[in-house]
């Protein structure tokens, strides 16, 4: 997965509470094998007017003008601003991949589902965690100011403020690592990769019958 070190990017406010996992993506959209092609569908059934379903030409569809991610002033997104309990609902792990793959990066909210935050980190995507009162602060200059943007140092754990003022967060030490230096739970595995082909060599050598099929 792609590293997490330092980012800054235009911020979308999606001001709902208890947005859920099939809110984010739909169920119909789970049919694919596939583990990408879901940003077109993230929270399609607020983006669009239409019902949606795997395989539809998103450019044939009805956008929903009033939704805020169909709104002029919150395109190219990379960071997204929501309430509380954010990713309830289902364990589904293509909640993240869509919003991943819509070009989020981070989101902020006072709270997270466990699952879905879990399934963030695994997928390179950064859940923050910021008291209500800022997020609250947060709504307020989205809405105040056009093309408003945040920076986030993961290696300092702070979002920075375009005036400069910094709001501290606190992050797991090891999912810390691991998105900084994008290693997914497959990467993590494969650091040991010289030890794990030494046992295998080894372990042959001892039961050669292991190689054998029936």
């Amino acid at each position: 997965m792609d590293k997490f070190t330092t980012h800054q990017g235009l911020v979308a406010p999606l001001d709902r509470e208890n947005v859920d996992t099939d809110a984010i993506i739909p169920k119909q959209f789970l049919k694919s094998i596939k583990k990408t092609g879901f940003g077109p569908n993230l929270f399609d059934e607020w983006r669009y007017l239409d019902h949606g379903e795997p395989g539809m030409d998103p450019a044939t569809r009805k956008p929903n003008p009033d939704f805020v991610l169909n709104q002029p002033r919150y395109q190219g997104a990379s960071i997204l601003l929501a309430r509380q309990n954010f990713g309830c609902g289902s364990s589904r792990e293509h909640a993240p991949w869509a919003l991943q793959q819509y070009g989020f990066r981070a989101i902020l909210a006072p709270s997270y589902a466990d699952i879905f935050f879990n399934n963030c980190f695994k997928n390179g995507l950064l859940p923050i965690v910021l008291p209500e009162s800022a997020i609250d602060k947060l709504f307020h200059e989205v809405a105040a100011f056009p093309g408003y943007q945040l920076t986030i140092d993961l290696q300092r754990q702070v979002v920075i403020k375009g005036d400069g003022t910094e709001l501290p967060f606190d992050i797991d030490p090891f999912r810390k690592h691991c998105l900084l230096g994008g290693l997914d739970d497959i990467g993590l595995t494969l650091q040991h990769k010289d030890a794990i082909a030494s046992f295998e060599a080894q372990r042959l050598a001892s039961k050669p019958w292991l190689a054998h099929t029936f």
